[in-house]
């Protein structure tokens, strides 16, 4: 892979359903440009959609606030994903019962990714930071 340390990119979508498709769009292009396996981009499309739709569906803010999303290869082995929204109520995994047609997002981010949290933003920013981690294959370790 020619993936240089650090390599981040960040986008900006309005709070609209319409937005988790432009971020997968975009995260495909860059996970090209990046020479991210594509099974891995494939799983990370899966946990980019599911986040930038929690903060579209869930972030209780204004209409007129953007969810921010921030896309991070620290390392050749790590892609990190960052979505924020001006909304400060922290994401909880529910559990969903077998006839809820929704409510299983954050289940699925807990089991594809190898990591994954939120926090509160920094001082001077409104809202939250929900962020996943998925280790990235090398030919060190081929079955990350």
């Amino acid at each position: 892979m020619l993936i240089q340390p650090v390599d981040v990119v960040e986008w900006m979508f309005p709070r609209l359903p319409r937005s988790a498709g432009r971020a997968r769009i975009r995260f495909i292009r860059q996970a090209f440009e990046w020479e991210v396996p594509v099974d891995a981009a494939e799983t990370a499309l899966i946990l980019l959609s599911e986040l930038v739709t929690n903060a579209c569906r869930h972030a209780r803010s204004p209409r007129d606030r953007m969810i921010g999303v921030r896309v991070l290869l620290p390392t050749a082995s790590l892609l990190r994903i960052e979505v924020s929204d001006a909304n400060p109520d922290l994401p909880v995994v529910r559990q969903a019962t077998p006839d809820d047609e929704s409510g299983r997002g954050l289940e699925l981010v807990a089991a594809l990714a190898t990591s994954w949290g939120a926090h509160l933003r920094g001082k001077g920013y409104l809202g939250k930071t929900t962020w996943c981690e998925l280790a990235l294959p090398t030919p060190a370790n081929p079955h990350d």
